[in-house]
């Protein structure tokens, strides 16, 4: 499987029922205190090529193609989803599809460091190959920014209780009500990180995102742009293709929820660190401030670090201890889970 590879789906007689598999990459890397993701087609799409029976299982192809592209083993990766939904690939930038043509993507989450020189990282062959922060596809999700968090107050959170009340019943009126509090942290509820892919549905649904615009829009005929309409304008946030955003949504939930039970994030972390490197790093994937003592009370407590000995220059000049994770952490914290301290409980501003 290659980026190189990648081309749009070829169409299918209309009565066919073949199906297509096709394996998608979420491959996440921290770098410079923001989290990023590798994309394809200059961040329209994510890395993802054709099923092929050349190795065991799934995850050994996938994880074998991700190292060929990037330079780089993969320290931990994982299936998040089948996405078979009929119709998925009707999203901005995809090739017309026949109505019985069936796309099925195998999704998975793959954790690496990126490296400095981007040639150096990247298979030359990569289609377009980049990583980008994964905040220019979900502004909303870093709520650390100040913009951000008025993005939510004056721009969704009106949108969405305005869909809410155009619903057909009162019961659907109350139902989207609902939800649109709970997991947009309103009416007294709390912003829960991991809610990403919940909140993306959200937009889908209201039409406030590229993606569904182009799904919802009827088609235009030959020859002609498709029709305008006067809508509420798509909120800021990079589209992908097909249905490629609610799959790196669902990945960064994975992560972010693995953060409190399992110590995944040594794999984006570099053999020796700061603590303020590892704070700043759960900070990024999170996207929530963290309080310092109560970050580094948490982290000695659960046993997971050990000092190396040597310093680092910290800021301003001032040496720094570096830590590494202790050997055997990873199975032992599979077994007892692990709890970063990332939960809106733990988080003082």
């Amino acid at each position: 499987m290659s980026t190189s590879s990648q081309r749009p789906f070829s169409s299918a007689p209309a009565a066919s029922h073949a199906v297509q598999v096709e394996l998608v990459a979420v491959l996440a890397a921290v770098t410079a205190a923001q989290p990023r993701i590798l994309t394809t087609r200059h961040g329209q799409s994510l890395p993802a090529g054709p099923f092929t029976t050349t190795h065991r299982s799934l995850q050994t192809g996938m994880r074998a193609w991700v190292e060929s592209e990037t330079r780089h083993p993969i320290g931990y990766i994982e299936q998040l989803y089948t996405f078979a939904d009929p119709g998925r690939l009707l999203h901005t930038g995809a090739p017309d599809q026949p109505p019985m043509a069936r796309h099925i993507s195998i999704s998975y989450l793959g954790l690496t460091r990126e490296q400095q020189d981007l040639e150096a990282s990247l298979n030359a062959a990569a289609d377009q190959a980049a990583w980008r922060s994964w905040y220019d596809f979900f502004p909303w999700e870093d709520q650390r920014s100040d913009w951000a968090t008025q993005l939510v107050k004056e721009r969704i959170a009106p949108a969405l209780c305005s869909w809410a009340e155009s619903a057909p019943s009162h019961a659907l009126v109350q139902e989207r009500h609902d939800r649109v509090a709970r997991h947009w942290a309103l009416q007294g509820h709390e912003w829960s990180e991991d809610a990403v892919l919940q909140r993306y549905e959200l937009l889908f649904e209201a039409g406030l995102i590229a993606e569904s615009r182009a799904l919802q829009a009827p088609p235009a005929p030959a020859g002609q742009a498709a029709v305008q309409t006067a809508q509420t304008p798509v909120l800021p946030g990079l589209s992908m293709w097909f249905d490629h955003r609610r799959i790196v949504a669902t990945g960064m939930a994975r992560l972010r929820a693995k953060l409190k039970y399992r110590p995944v994030v040594f794999e984006l972390m570099p053999e020796s660190f700061t603590l303020l490197q590892l704070q700043q790093t759960a900070e990024a994937i999170t996207g929530r401030w963290l309080h310092k003592q109560n970050f580094r009370r948490l982290i000695e407590q659960q046993d997971l670090i050990e000092d190396t000995g040597d310093m680092s220059a910290g800021q301003a000049g001032r040496p720094a201890k570096l830590f590494r994770f202790r050997s055997g952490v990873t199975h032992e914290r599979a077994i007892s889970g692990t709890k970063l301290p990332v939960a809106a409980s733990s988080v003082a501003l």
